[in-house]
Formats: structure tokens, sequence, C-alpha cells
């Protein structure tokens, strides 16, 4: 356990982080994005894990900023502004291009910059009931550091009304708009978190990890010559590497594959 975040290694492969400040909401300061970022950064270069589960701990995921550090910030200048908005974009940059999927358990709502830390994550299951809310604006700020990854996930045009009217929307909606990949209901949360780990657990592990970097370089690219050479490129090394000759033997035998 660290100051402000509680992560466990529940079986070999997989790991959990959870934000542990539920007295405030599991708000974030700048204690808890030095610890996110140096925990997905240690996370990422474990070549065992093949999930980490992303939670917190009481009512709300997260809050979005803590009040003391708002606090503090109305009397930075532009300069500590500047760095403290570095640290965060740096945090949520850590755990997005983290090589490991990163599934989000979205238990209670989740506010300003913890849409952004959902975002972030490659799958979200998110409770019946919980809502979320890009709220900068209402304090006349705006979702910067957080905004590249809220616009990818949650879309382009749903990301144009939420971002200016800081209006809340609940999960059913964000599981209408693709930016929730699982609806459960709150009892059923950790269960439904479950059967995604041990989906994302039963795959080739080197496979996996090469899926999540093929989505972010494919992404909006055109597909031209250059993208296709890239693609023929990457199923020719993984069809070669021990995993992929593996995977194929164990399909043809019908046995399970070794990293099973």
């Amino acid at each position: 356990m660290t100051a402000t975040l509680d992560i466990r290694r529940p079986q070999p492969h997989v790991a959990e982080v959870w934000l542990n400040r539920p007295e405030v909401r599991n708000a974030f300061n700048d204690s808890v994005v030095a610890e996110l970022t140096q925990a997905f950064r240690e996370l990422g270069a474990d070549a065992d894990l093949r999930a980490i589960v992303l939670g917190g701990h009481g009512k709300a995921f997260c809050a979005g900023a803590d009040l003391g550090w708002m606090r503090a910030m109305a009397d930075y200048s532009w300069a500590e502004n500047h760095a403290d908005a570095s640290a965060l974009a740096e945090m949520l940059w850590t755990v997005w291009s983290c090589p490991v999927p990163v599934v989000g358990r979205i238990q209670g709502d989740c506010y300003a910059g913890g849409v952004g830390l959902a975002a972030v994550c490659d799958v979200l299951v998110a409770a019946e009931g919980m809502h979320f809310c890009l709220s900068e604006a209402r304090l006349g700020l705006l979702p910067a550091t957080i905004g590249p990854y809220v616009v990818r996930a949650l879309g382009e045009q749903a990301a144009r009304r939420y971002f200016v009217t800081a209006e809340r929307f609940s999960a059913a909606q964000a599981h209408a708009l693709g930016f929730v990949h699982e609806l459960a209901a709150p009892e059923a949360l950790d269960a439904r978190v479950a059967e995604v780990v041990a989906a994302l657990v039963a795959n080739g592990p080197a496979a996996v990890r090469a899926c999540k970097q093929l989505v972010k370089d494919v992404a909006g690219r055109p597909i031209d010559a250059a993208l296709r050479a890239d693609t023929v490129r990457r199923i020719a090394d993984l069809r070669a590497s021990d995993e992929g000759r593996e995977g194929v033997q164990a399909f043809l035998h019908k046995r399970d594959p070794a990293w099973r």
C-alpha cells in the first residue's frame, strides 16, 4: 500500500490499482498523479503481467481535482500551472501507453480528470446508475490535458456537447455512445470485470500487447501502401514467433496453449 494507492496482485498475471482516498471521493492531488505515474511505469515494465484493473475504493471512482489542491492552484503562477498540468499530462500518457491492457472498473461517479483517467483505459466496465461529468467549464476551465483521450474514447460529436455544457451523463448514455463497453448492476460489477480479465489472461500474452499497439498505430491512418506493408510485417513477425507457433499448433491439435 502506498499513500494514495492500493496496489494488489491477486493472480500471477493480474494487477489491481485502486485509488484509495474514499474520504475525498478519490480526487486527484499531486501525490496521486505522481504515484499513478510511477505505478503504471513499473507495471508496464513487468513482462509477466497480462491485465491491470484500475478501480476506486468507496462510492466514487474519481471526482477530479482535490479541493485542497485546487485552493493551492488558485495562487499558482503561469509557470507553476504549466508544471502542474504537465505532470497530469504525463500521468495520463503513462496509463494510456502502458503495454498491458487496462480494465477500468467504474463503480461510482466519475468527474473531470476522472473521466480522463477512465478514457485512457482499454476496456471500461461501469455500474448502472453512476454518472460521468466533464465539469471544467463550470469553473471557468477546460478539460485540456484529458481532451485528446476523451475525444478519442467518447467521440467528437458527444465531446462537442459535454465539454461545453458540463452536463452530467449516465453510464447508460456513455454505453450508448461507445465510451463504456459494458454495463453491469452494481452487485455484478466485479463478476463482469473478472470475466473480461479472464478473457485477457487466456490469450497469447505477446499477441495481446501487439493487438493493443496495433489499434493505436492504425487508428485514423490512411490505408496506404506504407500501412499495408506495416501490417504484413507485424503478422509475419508474430506468426514466426514462439508464441505464434505454439498457438497455431495448440489450435490444430485441439489442446490448450502453453501460456494457459
